[in-house]
């Protein structure tokens, strides 16, 4: 490493350049407002400032005016007029060399984000949207990956041409004919929140080009302004922004809440608009000189220092009150430091209530990242250091139900895989029995998840792995339908969090490609025919989402949570069950509940509980401690019927599941039930 170098980064970690150039005030970028513009960046480096207004994102500038040095490496300039829809950007010098860069902060940017814009953001709400409130927590939290294209770009969609693809897509009302699409299919399966793949500017798709391009959106340009390839109209700045929140007070009207996928990890480029700015300090270096690269994308942001953490926090608080944003996904919080997520975790709370904003991410990194002294990295291992209501994905349980991630043919519990059992109870009270190499403080932090944007879909894995032979995507075998659906069963009856990629409840498929990042919106895009192909698959999630919102047990998401489960037993090889206390301070029809795995390739009989430990008095008649109700099997859910038994057994099919529920007396009368 250049010694220079080494002594600036060394300088940038320091406590002096925190007392000296720290800033903690929430007005950098251009503020637009009441008839005056100000422009404040931070650049403790430069020696000379230059702003430059143009009146479109092409043209040249016809303002240049210097900018005024002032306190903690902050550069201002101001006007006393509205500058709103005027584009801009910096001519910076620094160690005697010009550079051209545009606005890190800014909220506003022309095509390709090579430009900011001055917006006054009031100026930019749609009808209606300062009264947009997102619809009230229903006590479960269902969270559904869709990307944004992904979503429309199907012409059976239903939606307009010149919609599909874009933020309006999700404005239409009414599409789809003998089955519902988009919006309408979205509000009949009954997710409470759609996580979108990353919509912050970004730098893969080029905005001008044709609709046929495709990225899945992470290599960030501007974070604080939304991706123009999704707007109707990317040359004019305004509205990406319009048409952005347009889409998300679409989400509240229709009853769902929206969480924002965010990459605040690495950037596109290592030549970004932090680089110019100030050269070195928003990276971290390897000490050969050379970026780290522990998100495989060539380059780490240096979080952990005061101002890029000042600048992730405030740019995810920025989201949250401007777009309305009700949550937010870490792509590779392992490169996070933990105290950066309990800090946004405390300010999101503060501003909006305890609880109100979801926040989880990614527990890991791609490789070693060299992180500042002192700081924890937001990994899985570290998870007690992490605030209760920072979540992470949980790997362990997605490859114990379905196999490692990284190799097709590898099983997990329900397609074949030795073994599993043992990890499959231990994910059931989402890990809080001390099963793994992590204790989470509760599973509230546990995101539940057999299948997501990276890897192979669900149904492509399954027939990856249990049909090496005959291996035919858009073929409709039945054992794999079967693996699929206890699939589902199991994670959507395991304590915490619940999420699903989109389309996995009607057996998407790409083909096989286990990495579509960048392949064509045709293969990436959801086919909406297949929900009615596979219209029972449909139905299969649609009942356990509607059942799981019903299951205090396995709702509850306190520390004491774990203490629900009772009596996980391994029946035999591939076969598990084990006990819920579903009690509630609220009236609930089943005061307990019986669970049943069986993976294997025979039916068992396996004996029902005649009590539950704990749960009823050792006297009394079976009628006073109420009756089994079959709640799901491998064929419905959401069925509840009388539970069919012989000699006290029930008999489960192979590669199913069971969910009986013990009917409360109690509730049974309020409910006029038998």
């Amino acid at each position: 490493m250049k010694e220079n170098v080494a002594k600036r980064l060394a300088f940038f970690a320091s406590e002096e350049f925190d007392k000296k150039f720290r800033y903690d005030g929430k007005d950098l970028g251009a503020v637009c407002r009441e008839g005056r513009t100000v422009f404040k960046v931070w650049s403790p480096l430069a020696e000379r400032i230059e702003l430059r207004l143009y009146r479109d994102s092409a043209s040249e500038s016809y303002l240049r005016q210097e900018m005024q040095a002032g306190e903690k490496g902050v550069w201002s300039l101001a006007f006393e007029e509205s500058l709103h829809g005027v584009y801009y950007d910096y001519e910076v010098v620094i160690d005697g060399k010009e550079t051209c860069t545009a606005d890190p902060y800014a909220v506003g940017c022309g095509c390709n984000g090579d430009r900011s814009m001055v917006v006054d953001l009031g100026r930019t709400d749609p009808p209606g949207f300062g009264a947009d409130r997102a619809p009230s927590l229903c006590g479960e939290q269902i969270i559904y990956e869709l990307h944004i294209k992904d979503f429309s770009y199907d012409k059976d969609s239903g939606i307009p041409e010149e919609y599909r693809g874009k933020y309006k897509a999700f404005t239409v009302r009414g599409t789809g004919g003998s089955y519902p699409t988009c919006m309408e299919y979205l509000k009949s399966l009954g997710v409470t929140h759609v996580h979108l793949l990353p919509f912050f500017d970004y730098g893969s798709v080029d905005e001008a080009g044709d609709e046929g391009q495709f990225n899945w959106g992470y290599d960030p340009k501007n974070y604080n302004v939304p991706e123009g390839s999704y707007a109707t109209d990317a040359a004019d700045g305004l509205t990406r922004i319009r048409e952005c929140k347009e889409m998300i007070q679409a989400f509240h009207e229709n009853g769902m809440r929206v969480v924002m996928d965010v990459v605040y990890n690495h950037t596109h480029r290592e030549d970004s608009w932090f680089q110019r700015m100030v050269p070195d300090y928003y990276y971290r270096y390897l000490e050969d000189g050379s970026l780290s690269n522990g998100s495989a994308c060539g380059n780490d942001v240096a979080a952990g220092r005061s101002m890029v953490d000042n600048y992730i926090a405030d740019s995810v608080l920025y989201w949250a009150e401007e777009y309305h944003i009700d949550g937010f996904r870490f792509d590779l919080m392992g490169l996070l430091p933990v105290e950066l997520m309990n800090r946004i975790r405390r300010e999101l709370d503060e501003r909006f209530g305890p609880g109100e904003k979801l926040l989880y991410g990614e527990p890991w990194s791609a490789d070693f990242s060299p992180m500042e002294e002192g700081t924890i990295a937001a990994e899985k291992k570290n998870a007690a250091h992490l605030e209760d209501g920072v979540a992470f994905f949980c790997d362990d349980t997605r490859d114990a139900i379905k196999g490692s991630v990284f190799y097709g043919d590898a099983p997990g519990f329900v397609n074949g895989g030795k073994g599993m059992e043992q990890a499959i109870l231990h994910a059931v009270t989402g890990w809080r029995d001390g099963g793994a190499g992590f204790l989470p403080k509760s599973c509230r932090q546990i995101i539940n998840y057999v299948s997501a944007h990276d890897n192979f879909t669900l149904w492509d894995k399954l027939v990856i792995s249990m049909r090496p032979d005959e291996t035919d995507f858009d073929t409709k075998y039945e054992d794999v339908l079967a693996a699929n659906k206890l699939a589902a069963f199991i994670y959507f009856t395991c304590q915490g969090n619940l999420f699903l990629q989109a389309g996995e409840e009607f057996a998407r498929t790409k083909q096989g490609e286990d990495n579509s990042y960048c392949a064509s919106p045709k293969l990436n895009m959801l086919k909406w025919s297949r929900t009615a192909e596979y219209g029972e698959l449909v139905d299969y999630y649609r009942g356990l989402i509607r059942l799981r919102k019903r299951l205090p047990g396995l709702c509850d998401k306190s520390p004491e949570a774990a203490e629900r489960i009772r009596c996980g037993t391994v029946r035999r090889k591939g076969v598990v069950s084990f006990l819920v206390d579903n009690r509630s301070t609220e009236t609930c029809r089943w005061e307990d509940l019986f669970i049943i795995y069986n993976a294997s390739g025979q039916a068992c009989q396996v004996p029902v509980p005649d009590k539950a430990p704990d749960l009823a008095s050792e006297s009394g008649s079976a009628a006073a401690r109420g009756f089994w109700e079959l709640l799901a099997d491998g064929k419905e859910a959401d069925c509840r019927k009388p539970a069919a038994l012989t000699g006290g057994c029930v008999r489960v099919p192979a590669h199913s599941g069971m969910l009986l529920g013990r009917a409360c007396p109690i509730a049974c009368a309020a409910t006029g039930s038998a």
